[in-house]
C-alpha cells in the first residue's frame, strides 16, 4: 500500500482515537452543566453546525492548497481547542456550545483532504480495501476503544479525556508530518459551487447522497439525547455509557474488513444493508431493555453501516475528477453531515414532547421510506463496476 498510506493511515487511526474520547467525555461534560434535554441537545447541534456551514469552503481550499499542510494545521489546531476546553471545563454551557462548533469546524478540513489523500496514496484497484482498513481502524477507535476510555478518564478526572485527546491530535500530527508527498502549488482560486453542481448532476452519487443524509439525520436524532437514554432506560453510570457507545463498533471493524470481499461476491450487498439499518434501529426501540440486547442490534446496524460507507467512498473516488475530488467530497458532507444539526434539534424536541423512544421511531419511519425509494437505484448503480470520469480541467463532464 505504501509508506504514505500507512501513515496517513495510522494519523488517522490515532486521531479518531481521540475523537472516539471525545464522543463520550463531552455529552457527559454536558449532563454536569444541565438535565435539559434540549440544552444537551444543543451541543450536538453547535458541534454538527459547522459541516452545514464551511464544507463547500474546506472542498475548495481541499482543490486549491497541498492536502498534507492543510491536513497539518487542522490538527494543531484540534489539539490547542482541546487544551482549552480542558482548562476551562467548568465555565457555562454556552462556553460548551461555542467550544464544539470551533471544533467541528477545525474537523471539516480533515475531512475534505482525506478523499484526494487517499486517491493520491493508493492505487485505484486498491480503493475498496484502502477505505476497508480506514473504517475498521476509525470503528476500532472512534468507537471500540475511544468512548470507553473517554468515559473512563471522565470519572477519573473531568479535564483529563480533554486533555488525552489534544495529546492524540500532536501524535497524528506527527506521523502527517512524516508523509513524503509530492508539493502542491496554490492553484487559481476553484470555484466551490462547481463541486454541487457537479454532484447534482450525477445520478448515482445525488441517490447516495439522499440516503445518507437522511441516515445521518436520524442517527443525529437518536444520539442528541442518547446520553439520557443510557442513563434512563439502560441504568448505565458514565463509564458505562463509554462501553454503550462501544458496542456499536463491534460490527463497524467487521465490516470495514468484510467489504471488500462482500461487494465483489455479492451483487446486491449494498441494497441489502438498506434494508438492514432500519430494522436494528426498531429492534433497539422496541425491545432492547439491557445493553446485550442493544449491543446485538448495533452489531448488524454498524456492519451494515461500514459496508455503506466503503461501497460509496470507493465509488466517488473512482467518478469524480481528481481535481474536483475535494470539492465534490465537501458538496456532499454538506448536505449529508449538514443535516445533523437539524437531526440534533429535531431529536431533543421530540424526546423532550414524546419520550426518549420517540427519536427511534421517527428514525425508522424515515429511513425506511427514504432507503425503500431509494433500492431500485442503487441496485442498478451497484450491480456494475462505475466508470472512471475523465480530467475535467476544462469543463464539469460526467461520466
Amino acid at each position: 500500500m505504501g509508506r504514505n498510506w500507512y501513515l496517513l493511515w495510522g494519523g488517522s487511526a490515532i486521531s479518531a482515537l481521540g475523537d472516539g474520547i471525545f464522543l463520550a467525555a463531552l455529552p457527559l461534560l454536558a449532563t454536569t452543566l444541565t438535565q435539559d434535554p434540549k440544552l444537551i441537545a444543543g451541543v450536538s447541534f453547535f458541534g454538527t453546525l459547522p459541516w452545514l456551514l464551511v464544507s463547500l469552503s474546506a472542498g475548495a481550499a481541499a482543490d486549491r492548497y497541498d492536502g498534507r499542510r492543510l491536513l497539518l494545521t487542522a490538527l494543531w489546531v484540534q489539539c490547542a481547542l482541546m487544551a482549552l476546553l480542558a482548562t476551562f471545563h467548568g465555565a457555562h454551557i454556552a462556553f460548551l456550545y461555542g467550544m464544539a462548533f470551533l471544533i467541528g469546524t477545525a474537523e471539516t478540513v480533515p475531512r475534505a483532504v482525506g478523499q484526494p489523500l487517499i486517491k493520491a496514496t493508493v492505487e485505484n484497484h486498491l480503493l475498496e480495501r484502502a477505505n476497508g482498513r480506514l473504517f475498521a481502524s476509525q470503528a476500532v477507535a472512534l468507537q471500540f476503544v475511544g468512548p470507553p476510555l473517554g468515559g473512563l478518564l471522565f470519572a477519573i478526572a473531568v479535564p483529563t479525556p480533554f486533555w488525552v485527546n489534544a495529546l492524540t491530535f500532536a501524535i497524528a500530527a506527527a506521523l502527517v508530518t512524516r508523509m513524503r508527498t509530492e508539493r502542491k502549488e496554490p492553484t487559481a482560486r476553484p470555484k466551490a459551487r462547481e463541486g454541487m453542481r457537479w454532484l447534482l448532476r450525477h445520478k448515482a452519487l445525488r441517490t447516495i447522497t439522499v440516503v445518507s443524509a437522511t441516515t445521518n439525520l436520524c442517527i443525529a436524532m437518536t444520539m442528541a439525547t442518547l446520553v439520557l437514554f443510557a442513563q434512563q432506560r439502560l441504568g448505565l453510570t458514565n463509564a458505562g455509557f463509554g462501553a454503550f457507545l462501544a458496542t456499536l463498533a463491534c460490527g463497524g471493524v467487521a465490516g470495514g474488513l468484510l467489504a471488500e470481499r462482500l461487494l465483489a461476491r455479492y451483487r446486491d450487498t449494498v441494497a441489502a444493508t438498506v434494508v438492514l439499518i432500519p430494522l436494528m434501529w426498531l429492534g433497539i426501540a422496541t425491545v432492547a431493555h439491557d445493553l446485550p440486547t442493544v449491543a446485538a442490534f448495533a452489531v448488524v446496524s454498524s456492519f451494515c453501516t461500514a459496508v455503506w460507507g466503503v461501497a460509496t467512498s470507493s465509488f466517488r473516488q473512482r467518478v469524480v475528477p481528481t481535481e474536483l475530488l475535494g470539492r465534490v467530497s465537501s458538496a456532499q458532507t454538506l448536505i449529508t453531515w449538514g443535516v445533523q444539526p437539524v437531526g440534533a434539534l429535531l431529536g431533543g424536541f421530540v424526546a423532550d414532547s414524546f419520550g426518549l423512544l420517540a427519536p427511534w421511531y421517527v428514525s425508522v419511519a424515515l429511513r425506511t421510506a427514504v432507503g425503500l425509494l431509494s433500492l431500485k437505484s442503487l441496485r442498478a448503480h451497484f450491480r456494475s463496476p462505475p466508470r472512471t470520469a475523465p480530467s475535467t480541467a476544462g469543463g464539469t463532464r460526467l461520466p
